[in-house]
């Protein structure tokens, strides 16, 4: 598996689709894209579409999770969890491949 989610990712995951009606075909697809001040970005969306031969598919905690099998290779290995502070919320990304990392957490180099 690439990607982990934790218990509290997933719970927030399902609250955001709860809240937005999205239906079953949604699911969560996380990636990587070129930019950011480290190189890459990481990628949070939600997809209604999958392809068996660019995609990995798998169920954590109850979310559907897909990664694209280009980002896998930067992602192996990643835990997704949830953070929530007086100050900010969101998602954060342990990532064992990344040689650095910027500020905001959502930008890495591997």
């Amino acid at each position: 598996m690439a990607v982990k989610l934790s218990e509290r990712a997933a719970q927030e995951v399902q609250r955001f689709r709860t809240e937005h009606n999205f239906g079953d075909d949604m699911v969560l697809r996380i990636g990587v894209a070129g930019g950011g001040c480290s190189g890459f970005n990481y990628t949070l969306n939600f997809d209604d579409s999958f392809d068996v031969k660019a995609d990995s598919k798998f169920e954590c905690h109850g979310v559907e999770v897909v990664v694209d099998k280009k980002s896998a290779l930067y992602l192996d290995g990643t835990t997704v969890d949830w953070y929530e502070s007086l100050e900010k919320q969101g998602f954060t990304f342990e990532n064992p491949n990344a040689v650095k990392t910027c500020g905001c957490g959502s930008s890495f180099q591997a």
